[in-house]
């Protein structure tokens, strides 16, 4: 799953917060953060719990004291992981989502890959669909805005209303 977590993070992010100075490419990053490490391990980890995002939103906080551009563009990092766990619905398994406080991690594999196939190739389009509208509203197709947003991951301003 890559087009689900990507569109749907980059969607939330732009409805909720309608900012083009927000570094797209880090909430992309965030959002894929959980399956990618998690995949490894072949099973669920602590990534897939609320403590994750929640140690990861504490660490650019502590390490971004005084350097406010970067914990503005860092943020979106721990931002995105919680709407990962949003979007793998990892809130409706409870031991999961609140461990180590609820309980222990099981070894079965990531919520992602325990889906109806044919549910997984429906968010998958839905994620494709997302990326194109997001392409095609923010007239990324244009070589120029396609670079600048490659280089900054900003949206151009011009085109925000």
């Amino acid at each position: 799953m890559f087009f689900w977590f990507a569109g749907g993070a980059i969607a939330c992010v732009w409805v909720v917060l309608r900012d083009p100075a927000i570094d797209y490419r880090l909430v992309v990053a965030g959002a894929l953060l959980p399956n990618t490490v998690d995949y490894w391990f072949k099973a669920v980890r602590p990534m897939h719990s609320v403590l994750a995002p929640m140690l990861v939103l504490a660490i650019v906080m502590l390490a971004t004291i005084g350097r406010r551009h970067a914990r503005r563009a860092l943020l979106a990092v721990p931002f995105a992981m919680f709407l990962h766990l949003v979007l793998d619905g990892t809130w409706s398994d409870k031991q999961m989502f609140w461990w180590p406080l609820l309980g222990r991690l099981d070894q079965t594999s990531l919520p992602t890959f325990r889906r109806d196939v044919l549910l997984l190739a429906a968010q998958e389009l839905a994620g494709m669909g997302v990326i194109i509208w997001f392409v095609l509203r923010f007239k990324l197709s244009s070589p120029l805005r396609r670079r600048q947003f490659v280089h900054s991951g900003r949206l151009d301003r011009s085109l925000v209303s």
